[in-house]
């Protein structure tokens, strides 16, 4: 399988599951605006990128919701204070001569 090919077929899969016709009234003003904003064509385009948005907004918020509706516990507010060592290996570059020097 080419790359190209490999691509396509990961890309598009989800083009492909199966999709059911469905009668919604919309104003059209703002499907016209969402399409020219997100460069989709099709209204069928614009309902299911905003579909796909809303959920994983709203997966997002649920998360947060959950994550920050217990508070944290001794071992993990320990974590913060643990020693970090930062290191990028950039020993050998010169970021003076790259970027000027501080100021």
């Amino acid at each position: 399988m080419t790359p190209e090919l490999a691509w396509h077929c990961m890309s598009g899969s989800i083009n492909r599951m199966a999709r059911d016709k469905a009668t919604i009234t919309l104003d059209r003003s703002k499907v016209a605006k969402a399409a020219s904003l997100i460069g989709e064509r099709t209204m069928s385009d614009v309902v299911d990128v905003a579909l796909d948005r809303l959920i994983h907004a709203e997966e997002l918020r649920r998360d947060i919701a959950a994550y920050t509706s217990v508070p944290l516990g001794a071992d993990e507010l320990a974590v913060a204070d643990l020693a970090v060592e930062f290191d990028l290996a950039d020993a050998h570059v010169d970021y003076e001569a790259l970027y000027g020097a501080a100021e």
